[in-house]
């Protein structure tokens, strides 16, 4: 049928309108109000069930022999640790004085420092990349974001309320949660199980799919942040296009990392494709939460480029 191959063509465009004409429904209908409240707290609980399957059902396929280093994923991190201490500059340069340009720099920072999206050997894999490299890269990426937001962001905003081993900790127990847990579910499976492993691994879409419903929850969070922060619409636009400019060289020096290096997706994906979550939870933490709405914005920019490099893959252009 011509809609479900829309669908599965599709999927993230249409898991990003579905999360935003949600929210926007319960939002802004007085009866639906009651149901809204039920749906958040049910949301709340139910998207990290996602996150955790999208990872699980991923693991499950990996050649857990082929997690070996490789010398692009030291140069990804160190061309991370470039533009961090670039954009750190940019912030210290602002001041107190410049608050917009603070705030735009700040939400434009928080894109570039967080981690490799654990999602991101999922869309590796979709574009005939290396998954097994992706998954090694998002867990060296994870741990490096835990010891570098904790170091830089308290530089920033000198009053937040928080130790760097308190921090520390508390990121560090999100990424394992996120990444560890199931990277040690899967290898037990894979080895251990063989009619599970099996039978999830003959449902080869499944993960794209798990992912698209936790994009679709993402979505509608990122529609909420927006919607109710007290930015004045012209920062809001000015976030958002800073963002999309983040993404687009984010993705652009990946690609050209991986040229020279022979793994075009893999650097391409680990470079651009980030833990929004995350950057948006330590930008509350640390930052001004109106620099948050970059890292939502940024969750529409990767997809929507996750998107068109699949276009190009299904069409042999890519």
């Amino acid at each position: 049928m011509k809609w479900l191959d829309f669908l599965r063509n599709w999927t993230l465009p249409v898991a990003i309108v579905t999360g935003t004409v949600a929210y926007l429904t319960f939002d802004l209908l007085p009866p639906l109000a009651g149901a809204a409240q039920v749906m958040g707290v049910f949301f709340d609980h139910f998207f990290p069930i996602t996150i955790f399957l999208t990872l699980f059902t991923t693991f499950v396929r990996i050649d857990y022999h082929a997690l070996r280093p490789h010398r692009w994923h030291a140069v990804l991190l160190l061309a991370q640790v470039g533009l961090v201490a670039v954009l750190c500059s940019v912030v210290w340069l602002c001041g107190e004085g410049r608050m917009q340009g603070r705030l735009l720099t700040e939400a434009m920072l928080a894109c570039v420092i967080a981690p490799c999206a654990s999602a991101a050997p999922v869309v590796t894999g979709k574009l005939g990349g290396n998954m097994a490299q992706m998954t090694l890269f998002t867990l060296l990426s994870g741990a490096w974001a835990t010891v570098c937001i904790p170091l830089v962001f308290p530089m920033l905003e000198r009053e937040a309320d928080i130790t760097f081993l308190q921090a520390f900790l508390m990121i560090a127990q999100k990424v394992a949660a996120i990444i560890l847990l199931p990277l040690v579910l899967g290898w037990t499976v894979r080895h251990y199980m063989p009619r599970l492993r099996d039978w999830l691994i003959a449902r080869r879409n499944l993960p794209f799919y798990m992912w698209a419903v936790s994009l679709a929850i993402t979505t509608g969070i990122t529609v909420k942040n927006i919607m109710h922060t007290p930015a004045t619409p012209w920062l809001l636009l000015s976030i958002a296009a800073m963002s999309a400019v983040v993404c687009a060289l984010q993705f652009g020096l990946g690609r050209c990392i991986g040229r020279r290096w022979g793994d075009k997706v893999c650097c391409g994906q680990g470079m651009f494709q980030k833990n929004t979550g995350l950057a948006i939870w330590v930008t509350y933490m640390y930052l001004d939460p109106v620099a948050s709405v970059g890292a939502g914005c940024y969750v529409l920019w990767q997809n929507i480029v996750n998107s068109l490099e699949l276009w190009a893959y299904r069409k042999g252009r890519f």
